[in-house]
């Protein structure tokens, strides 16, 4: 099979995009076939597969694409098959291809299973996501190398578990999935390792459900700076600045519980593939 590909990055969580307009080529997306392109050393390697199609193509078989108002659907896959409602990281880039292409003007409007996000092209190399309203929940527990905190329950899209430590390095080497609460996140969570830096000012590591630990999360990124804005009290609207491994992200939270989320985006290769595994 030989198909186009792109891979792209927003603060260093990475892609393997798939132009896939109407759905013909790419099909159901088989999670061996994601989980292979995505490998490091027997694929082209990434953190997860964004196809991107037109929504029309997908209403047919997904709920959310059926639901949505948008033209293009960001279809995307985690770095093991398996199916993600959203990444804030990847739908600027999904975006920035979008732009590039031709495809759409900013600002865009993009589907994903978490609901339609809106996307402006800032013209500086950054881009703004609509990342709807927070979702806060209860407090659970999560451990890691024989350490244990307690983590907010927060739901951006997808689901975290953000935890406040005094050190990022407290939670050690995250080769595997933090330990939590199998009834509070019955589909897994993200879990995010929070440290501050100052006012309005937080830095942080991730485990993604799916992807293991990695350089950046949209998503993860907006539900650690809620947590912290409900820690400090904050008056809204507010914008809090959250470090990453891969970069700097900023997350607004305004008066209508509405979160956007700002940092940026690059293509740094395209090619096709003969896909012979």
């Amino acid at each position: 099979m030989a198909f186009a590909w792109l891979k792209g990055h927003g603060t260093e969580n990475d892609f393997v995009l798939l132009p896939d307009a109407d759905g013909s080529v790419h099909g159901a997306l088989e999670p061996a076939f994601v989980a292979a392109l995505c490998d490091r050393r027997r694929g082209i390697g990434a953190d997860g597969v964004l196809r991107v199609t037109r929504t029309e193509a997908l209403s047919a078989v997904d709920a959310a694409a059926a639901e949505s108002a948008s033209e293009w659907f960001m279809d995307y896959r985690n770095a093991d098959g398996s199916v993600s409602e959203m990444c804030g990281n990847g739908i600027r880039v999904f975006a920035k291809h979008l732009f590039d292409a031709g495809l759409a003007d900013s600002p865009a409007v993009i589907g994903t299973r978490a609901g339609d996000r809106t996307v402006t092209d800032h013209g500086d190399g950054t881009y703004s996501v609509t990342m709807g309203p927070a979702d806060v929940r209860a407090t659970s527990k999560v451990a890691a190398n024989g350490r244990a905190w307690e983590a907010q329950d927060i739901r951006t899209g997808n689901p975290h578990a953000v935890a406040f430590v005094d050190d990022l390095a407290d939670a050690g080497p995250l080769t595997g999935a933090p330990e939590h609460d199998k009834t509070v996140y019955p589909d897994g969570v993200n879990v995010e390792f929070v440290v501050w830096r100052g006012p309005g000012h937080i830095a942080m590591r991730v485990h993604e459900r799916g992807s293991g630990e990695t350089r950046s999360c949209g998503t993860g990124a907006c539900a650690a700076a809620v947590a912290a804005m409900l820690v400090d009290q904050t008056m809204l609207p507010a914008t809090y600045r959250v470090d990453v491994p891969g970069g700097t992200l900023h997350v607004g939270w305004d008066v209508n519980d509405e979160l956007t989320l700002t940092g940026p985006a690059e293509i740094v290769a395209r090619g096709e593939l003969e896909w012979l595994s």
